[in-house]
C-alpha cells in the first residue's frame, strides 16, 4: 500500500472536473521492454475475482495502449505504473482530456476502432452515449458481483461492461473553528432539519445594516444535487414504477424544494446572492456549513489542508427512519473499447482483472476520492473505516438509494429549475413541471430504466 500511495501522491491530485488539462502523461511512442519471465514469484490477488500476475501479456512483446481520463491523472498514472511494473512490456498512456467536451470527443475517437483509446473512464450519466462502444469484461459475472454487490445493477444481457469502484454521496461539512466560537460541540450535531435550522441560525452573522456576512449554511451551485435525493426523505421516488419517466414535479420533490427555499427565505441561514460557489465560500470561512459530495474531502486536503472541519449525515424530517436518507452514485471503472485490436484487448482485459482484484488499488481509489468502497469486504479496511464518508454515512448506507445511471438531463434541468425559482421569480410548480416535461422528452429518446426498484425498501 505504501508503494502505491507514494506513487499517487507524487503529483498534485485534482478531483475538480474543470481543472483538467488535455495532455498525455507520456509519449505514445514510448514502449516497454520485452518480458520473458512468466513466473514472477508474486502472490495471487483477490477474493472472488482473482488475478494471478505470474504470466506473460501479449507474449511478452512490447505494446502500448491509451487510457482516457478527465481528472486525477496522477492517481490513474499510479495504478498504471503498478501494472507496468508487473508487466514491463506494457505501456499505458494516460491521456487527460478536459471534462467539458469529454463525452463529445470520446465517441468520435472510439469510432476510429483500434486507433481510439483502448481504455476510457466512464461517467454513468453518459452510459447511453458510449455503451455501444464497450466490450464486456472477461470476468465471471457472479464472481464480480460477489466482490462488488453494486455491479448487479450494471448487468446487461448477462454481461458487465463497467461497474462501480466506489460509492459517493453527500455530507454536511462544518467549520470546527466557527462552531467553537459559537459554543457548539459535536454534541450539537443535528439529526433533524428542525435541529439543523437552529444550529444554522446560530452560526449565521449579519452586519449592523442587516447584510449577511457569514452564512450558517450555503448550498449555492448545488441546489440540483440536494433536491435530487432529498425527495426520498419525503417518500417520493424520482421515477415512475416502470422506471422510464421522471416525476420531479411530484409532491415529494415539492416538499424537498420548499425546504431548500425556506432555509434561505424563511429561516435566513443562507442567501442565493451570498456567492455562487458554496465550496469556495466554505474554504474562506464565509459559510459555516455546506453540503457537498465525498470528493470535497480530497479538495479540502489539497487546497486548504489547515482548515479544521467535521462531517455529519444529511438531516432528516423527524426522528423516525425516512423512506431513504438520500441517494448515492457510483464512481465508475474504466471500460474497454470493443473495437480494440486483439493484442490491445488482451492487455485491457488483463488490466481490468488486475484492477478489480487488487485491494491496494481499491483502497487508494476510495480513500483519495472520498468514497465508500464498492468492494464490500473493504468497509472494515483499517485505512477506510475511519474516513469521513464511511464513518458518517456507512451505518445507514442501506437506507440510501441508487436511482440508476441517470442521464445528465436530470441534473441539467433541475439546475435550471433552481435558478428559475431562486433568481427568476418563477413559481416552484411551473419550474418543476417545465423541468419534468423536458426531462421526459429526453428520456423518451434514451434507453434508460431506473434502478430504484433494486432498493431494499422500495415502494412505488
Amino acid at each position: 500500500m505504501k508503494k502505491l500511495t507514494a506513487l499517487l501522491l507524487a503529483g498534485v491530485m485534482i478531483f475538480s472536473l474543470g481543472a483538467c488539462q488535455g495532455e498525455e502523461s507520456r509519449g505514445k511512442d514510448q514502449q516497454g521492454t520485452a518480458d520473458t519471465q512468466a513466473d514472477k514469484g508474486l502472490e495471487v490477488m483477490g477474493d472472488n475475482v482473482k488475478y494471478d500476475p505470474n504470466h506473460l501479456v501479449n507474449d511478452g512483446e512490447p505494446i502500448s495502449i491509451d487510457w482516457w481520463v478527465w481528472a486525477s491523472e496522477d492517481m490513474f498514472r499510479g495504478i498504471a505504473d503498478m501494472y507496468e511494473e508487473i508487466h514491463p512490456n506494457v505501456t499505458i498512456n494516460i491521456i487527460n482530456n478536459p471534462w467539458d467536451g469529454f463525452f463529445t470527443k470520446l465517441p468520435l475517437s472510439l469510432q476510429k476502432g483500434e486507433e481510439g483509446p483502448t481504455l476510457f473512464n466512464v461517467h454513468n450519466s453518459y452510459e447511453n452515449l458510449i455503451l455501444n462502444y464497450m466490450a464486456p469484461f472477461d470476468i465471471d459475472t457472479d464472481e464480480l458481483i460477489a466482490d462488488y454487490p453494486s455491479a448487479a445493477s450494471h448487468v446487461k444481457d448477462g454481461n458487465i461492461y463497467y461497474a462501480d469502484y466506489g460509492l459517493s454521496t453527500g455530507m454536511v461539512y462544518y467549520n470546527k473553528e466557527i462552531w467553537e466560537e459559537e459554543g457548539l460541540t459535536e454534541e450539537d450535531i443535528p439529526t433533524t432539519w428542525d435541529e439543523f435550522i437552529q444550529v444554522a441560525q446560530k452560526l449565521t452573522k449579519f452586519d449592523e445594516n442587516g447584510k449577511m456576512v457569514r452564512a450558517g449554511f450555503n448550498y449555492n451551485q448545488y441546489f440540483n444535487a440536494m433536491a435530487l435525493g432529498l425527495n426520498y426523505q419525503f417518500g417520493a421516488n424520482l421515477f415512475n414504477a416502470e422506471g422510464t419517466k421522471a416525476q420531479v414535479d411530484g409532491e415529494g420533490m415539492k416538499e424537498a424544494v420548499t425546504l431548500l427555499i425556506d432555509l434561505y427565505e424563511k429561516y435566513h441561514v443562507g442567501d442565493k446572492d451570498f456567492g455562487t460557489n458554496c465550496e469556495q465560500s466554505f474554504y474562506q470561512g464565509q459559510s459555516a456549513m455546506t453540503f457537498v459530495w465525498g470528493h470535497f474531502v480530497n479538495n479540502l486536503k489539497i487546497n486548504y489542508p489547515d482548515l479544521e472541519y467535521g462531517n455529519f449525515e444529511i438531516p432528516i424530517p423527524s426522528e423516525e427512519t425516512p423512506y431513504a436518507y438520500y441517494r448515492y452514485n457510483g464512481e465508475a471503472t474504466p471500460a474497454i473499447n470493443k473495437n480494440a485490436s486483439q493484442e490491445q484487448m488482451e492487455v485491457a482485459q488483463d488490466f481490468m482483472r488486475f484492477y478489480f482484484a487488487n485491494d491496494e488499488v481499491q483502497v487508494t481509489l476510495c480513500k483519495e476520492g472520498g468514497l465508500i468502497p464498492a468492494k464490500s469486504v473493504l468497509m472494515e479496511d483499517p485505512e477506510l473505516k475511519d474516513t469521513p464518508i464511511v464513518k458518517t454515512v456507512g451505518p445507514h448506507i442501506d437506507r440510501y438509494i441508487w436511482p440508476g445511471a441517470m442521464p445528465s438531463t436530470l441534473e441539467t434541468n433541475m439546475k435550471i429549475a433552481g435558478e428559475d425559482i431562486l433568481y427568476n421569480g418563477k413559481s416552484m410548480d411551473k419550474a418543476l413541471k417545465n423541468a419534468n416535461d423536458i426531462i421526459n422528452v429526453d428520456l423518451a429518446n434514451a434507453d434508460f430504466t431506473a434502478s430504484e426498484n433494486l432498493y431494499k425498501y422500495y415502494q412505488e
